[in-house]
């Protein structure tokens, strides 16, 4: 071989040997043109791999060995003389007509429809390579490479530069420019043929060979496009040679492309000539190119549909879960604003454990739709705005803005109900200590009242001596004065009472019953009380004896009686603590009140002792004994039984104190063990809502990578879930030990909670704003580089760094880029880019503003171009040409939406496509 711009002299024995087996060959299948017999004195370039066409630009042998190349020149004199004749002329010998390049030259003018240079007109072989030359010259002026293809070549008449060189042409002036899908050439064409043979029955296009042998592929191409012409159920599989000549004859005399090709030959032909079937079937090609134009439109119009249509899904889809979650919302408020409490601390406690399920399980589900509602808000208006289409306007009362307006009323009905509530719970627990100490203490009065006054009432002092009136007397006087020191009792039980009633205590009548009673009873000893001293100190008068003694006791024991009642009271008495330092201020008093027990032991003994010296004085003078003091009721074994008592009861009371002081331990342990926690989540969650802010505030890099950093970030977040979850268990275990509050830590559960829903809110507007700008990058053609200089205008115009600029920032960032703004012009700017008016303006609105008037989208007017190709150049279109020309889903959508046409001369059930196209960029119908 030699270099790709030196032209072979020889074939040598090899090519010698060559002409020789085409030569006996083409006599064997006695070819009406005889056999074609290379020259060996011109040269002939090498051979092409089977099965591949040549390209412009890559051309070494446009003819390769074959033994079919008796098809080529019989193929391509056919195409040549097809455009040949648009001129008047045509060529009968494509060996010797193109020899003296006229007719080369005027073939070249007819298809590519520009005027070559002026052809010599003498006929010497000179004249002839001149204006085959200028042929040659303007076919590589059209970008096309010709190898070892040379003018004298032509002008010798060799037959197979002369077969090569129309092959050029060919390629580059009716295969070339086929492209279909981004394909081109070969690919192009055979793509072509196979999408417009799929529905057809045994035809199967792989090549441009056999595939094409039965005929059926060149019947199902003409039948696709005009089915008038031929009857395809009719064709027969066995009947390949009627098959050709049908489609040969069908084309020849309605699609005006002349017969290339002989049947009998490619039946025959194990595989047929590539180049001259892909030859041919070109022409049909290009002369179904007002259907490919059809075609094309109805593809752009199935686009702008299938957009219209998800966006649709999208607008039902927010419609549907924002009526849901706002019909939750309906319905969980009044339940959270029914503060009609309970009366029995039970009660509470089951209202409290349900509004903690609703917090763990029914709310948490419901936070997660509110932020993907938002996403897919944000999702949808970025779709319609890469669309051309106008904002979606979701129907009344389901903006964006009403759901969290419902949703902040929610959380504000929440805390409130919250507030209510542990306040309730309190309320209750007050109650319930109160009621237990109202009765505590009116048992105690009343086992003291029982009695008295029908002692009050006796009248014994008139049979008494002196000395038993004395007593009697004295015995009053004791009475009084215990009568006096239960009056700060009573009034404490009317105390009490008084206040379960402003606490709505739910068993008020009773306490109130009760305490009428004790009051009544108290008034009545009162004047009992009087009456009876009045008629002792009548009698007093009478009776002078006294026992100093048994005064004495009396007046000892008297007092010393209260101390122990109210000993064994205090011990007895219930208490209400919430701490530990509460509970060791009990314990400490306690142990104060222990270190009187010697004193007032040794006060009982004092008083034993009197009544001692009056059992010796009884004895000496051989009076009569009493085991008790006439001055009072009360023996000195009751006194002894009290301190007995007494003694029982203090260990008991350490007892009680100390289990209580363990229960408070408890409790501090879990306000610890819960402020450890949230003092540990609390500023990690503050933490990661500063970070995430600064991300959305910063993003730089690729969008890929900041995506992955944010799912990084949202995974990290969503792996620290189980702390928050292992909080909400220690702040469980505080409620149901009623413990509400915890000095050590600032944080609340409620305060977590919320930075908790503020932080996943934060990361997933975040990655929504990235994958939003993914979209926009995406739609528009946007590079790296350049949003990346959108980000750094943004930000350093973003003077308060949370994501968004003012209005004045804007328009410095605008100025700062050149723009002249007006305040009319600034004005209208601020509606495309805040169109709610909320007096911001955010990343994904400015990338929008920066990138829509350069964007390549399609309009309202592209469409209606579409429609009118579809319809025939028609104003209207009919229900059977869209079923035609579109998907089936894509034109019954087409047919529900489109408004009958209104214009006269049309027919019955015609459609308005200008009004649907026009009506695909308005305002939605949701």
């Amino acid at each position: 071989g030699t270099g790709s711009g030196e032209p072979k002299r020889s074939l040598g024995a090899a090519a010698a040997t060559l002409v020789i087996v085409v030569s006996i060959v083409r006599r064997g299948k006695q070819t009406q043109r005889g056999p074609v017999v290379v020259p060996r004195s011109h040269s002939a370039p090498a051979a092409e791999p089977e099965g591949e066409p040549l390209l412009p630009g890559a051309i070494s042998d446009p003819i390769p060995p074959s033994p079919l190349a008796v098809l080529c020149p019989q193929t391509f004199t056919a195409w040549c003389n097809s455009h040949l004749r648009k001129a008047g002329t045509q060529i009968e010998n494509i060996e010797e007509d193109f020899r003296n390049g006229l007719k080369l030259m005027l073939l070249l003018e007819v298809i590519s429809g520009e005027r070559l240079p002026r052809p010599d007109k003498g006929k010497m072989r000179f004249h002839k390579i001149a204006n085959v030359n200028k042929a040659l010259d303007f076919i590589a002026s059209k970008g096309v490479k010709l190898v070892s293809i040379g003018a004298e070549e032509i002008v010798d008449g060799n037959l197979k530069m002369t077969l090569g060189m129309i092959w050029t042409i060919i390629l580059r002036f009716a295969i070339q420019d086929i492209s279909v899908e981004e394909t081109s050439a070969k690919e192009g064409l055979l793509l072509w043929c196979q999408r417009k043979t799929a529905p057809y029955r045994n035809v199967n296009v792989q090549n441009f060979h056999t595939s094409w042998k039965d005929g059926l592929a060149l019947c199902a191409l003409i039948h696709r496009h005009r089915p008038d012409l031929i009857d395809y159920a009719k064709l027969r599989k066995d009947d390949p040679v009627g098959n050709l000549n049908t489609a040969f004859e069908v084309a020849e005399k309605y699609l005006d492309i002349p017969k290339m090709l002989d049947a009998e030959d490619i039946v025959n032909t194990p595989k047929p000539d590539e180049k001259a079937v892909m030859t041919y079937v070109s022409c049909f090609y290009h002369a179904f190119a007002g259907a490919e134009q059809a075609e094309t439109a109805a593809n752009r119009i199935c686009k702008v549909l299938a957009v219209n249509q998800e966006n649709e899904k999208l607008m039902e889809e927010y419609e549907k879960l924002a009526s849901e979650l706002l019909e939750w919302i309906r319905r969980t408020v009044p339940w959270l604003e029914n503060r009609v409490g309970e009366p029995s601390m039970s009660a509470m406690q089951r209202k409290l454990e349900d509004f903690r399920d609703y917090r763990r399980l029914h709310k948490p589900p419901r936070v997660q739709e509110k932020c993907q509602l938002e996403i897919n808000f944000n999702t949808l208006q970025t779709k319609l705005r890469l669309s051309h289409r106008p904002a979606f306007m979701p129907s009344e009362g389901k903006l964006v803005s009403d759901i969290a307006n419902a949703w902040r009323g929610l959380e504000q009905v929440e805390k409130g109900y919250e507030d209510w509530l542990l306040s309730e719970i309190r309320r209750l627990q007050r109650l319930q200590h109160l009621a237990e100490k109202f009765r505590q203490k009116a048992s105690l009065h009343e086992a003291w009242t029982r009695g008295k006054e029908d002692m009050l009432s006796q009248r014994d002092y008139e049979s008494a001596s002196l000395q038993e009136v004395r007593a009697l007397l004295r015995r009053h006087e004791a009475f009084e004065s215990d009568l006096a020191a239960h009056q700060d009792r009573v009034e404490h039980i009317a105390a009490l009472a008084q206040e379960l009633n402003e606490l709505d205590y739910h068993e008020a009548a009773s306490v109130n019953s009760r305490c009428q009673a004790i009051c009544d009873q108290w008034d009545n000893l009162g004047t009992l009380t009087q009456k009876r001293r009045d008629a002792l100190e009548r009698m007093e008068k009478l009776l002078e004896t006294i026992d100093q003694l048994q005064l004495e006791f009396a007046r000892r024991a008297a007092p010393f009686n209260n101390w122990l009642d109210g000993a064994v009271e205090d011990l007895q008495d219930v208490w209400l603590v919430h701490s530990v330092e509460e509970t060791q201020s009990l314990l400490t008093a306690h142990e104060q009140f222990k270190a009187t027990l010697p004193e007032a032991d040794r006060e009982r003994g004092a008083i034993m002792g009197i009544q001692a010296e009056i059992q010796k004085i009884c004895q000496t003078y051989g009076l009569r004994p009493s085991t008790t003091s006439p001055y009072i009721s009360l023996s000195p074994q009751d006194i002894n039984n009290k301190w007995d008592k007494i003694r029982k009861l203090v260990p008991s009371r350490d007892q009680t104190l100390q289990e209580e002081l363990a229960r408070q331990q408890v409790n501090e342990r879990l306000r610890r063990q819960f402020a450890a926690q949230a003092n540990a989540v609390g500023p990690w969650i503050q933490t990661k809502v500063e970070e995430v802010g600064r991300l959305a505030a910063g993003l730089i890099g690729s969008l890929e990578d900041q995506m992955a950093g944010l799912r990084q970030q949202e995974q990290n977040i969503i792996n620290y879930k189980s702390n928050i979850d292992r909080l909400e268990g220690d702040h469980q275990l505080l409620q149901e030990s009623l413990v509400f509050d915890n000095k050590h830590t600032v944080y609340s559960m409620e305060h977590i909670r919320v930075g908790w829903e503020q932080l996943l809110t934060s990361i997933a507007r975040t990655i929504n704003e990235v994958e939003n700008q993914v979209l926009t990058r995406d739609a528009k053609g946007l590079s790296q580089e350049q949003l990346n200089e959108f980000r750094a205008s943004f930000n350093h115009f973003d003077r308060k760094r949370n994501g968004m600029m003012e209005p004045d920032d804007f328009r410095a960032c605008l100025i700062s880029m050149g723009y002249d703004l007006g305040e009319v012009e600034f004005a209208r700017i601020m509606t495309m880019v805040d169109p709610n008016a909320a007096g911001v303006v955010t990343f994904q609105a400015f990338i929008d503003f920066m990138t829509r008037e350069t964007a390549e989208t399609d309009t309202a007017e592209q469409v209606v171009a579409s429609f009118k190709i579809l319809a025939g150049d028609k104003k209207y279109i009919t229900a059977e040409e869209l079923r035609r020309e579109l998907p089936a889903e894509q034109a019954e959508y087409c047919i529900r939406r489109m408004v009958p046409y209104k214009g006269s001369g049309a027919p019955a059930g015609a459609l308005d496509y200008v009004a649907f196209s026009s009506a695909l960029y308005g305002e939605s119908d949701l």
